[in-house]
């Protein structure tokens, strides 16, 4: 196991998280967004989302859809799911997140909403807001 801290002091160094992440993405990568609410993590999920997808225009946060899809030119399917809605983890079934663990490379705010069912090779991004100042936020990245 892996472990890294970083202090990000602002959006800026969010966004450059999301680009060194994104660089080094494939199929049946998982990282899940811990955090929060304001922590951070659609703002990471977005910086990744931008990279890999530089023609989507609106990246929505997937707080009612659940998921949203989006299809790299270079790599394969991205999925980003929204798991605070979720009554149980068996919920996440119905949004195909079985198979998308397989063949897609998934971005999933509030992880923990899955229980048993987050795959121990998720790396894992906790971000945390800091009295530091407003945009600071401080990150552990945990993986294998």
């Amino acid at each position: 196991m892996r472990i890294a801290l970083l202090s990000l002091d602002d959006l800026a160094a969010t966004q450059r998280l999301g680009l060194f992440l994104a660089n080094h993405l494939q199929a049946g990568d998982i990282i899940a967004l811990e955090g929060g609410l304001g922590a951070g993590k659609s703002e990471l999920a977005r910086a990744i989302i931008r990279h890999l997808c530089p023609d989507e225009d609106d990246i929505p946060s997937p707080t009612f859809t659940l998921v949203q899809t989006y299809e790299p030119e270079t790599l394969p399917q991205l999925l980003h799911f929204d798991l605070y809605r979720l009554e149980t983890p068996e919920d996440a079934f119905a949004l195909g997140i079985e198979d998308a663990f397989v063949d897609s490379i998934c971005l999933i705010e509030w992880p923990e909403r899955l229980g048993p069912y987050l795959p121990a090779t998720a790396l894992k991004v906790s971000l945390e807001l800091t009295d530091v100042g407003e945009n600071h936020r401080r990150d552990t990245i945990d993986g294998q």
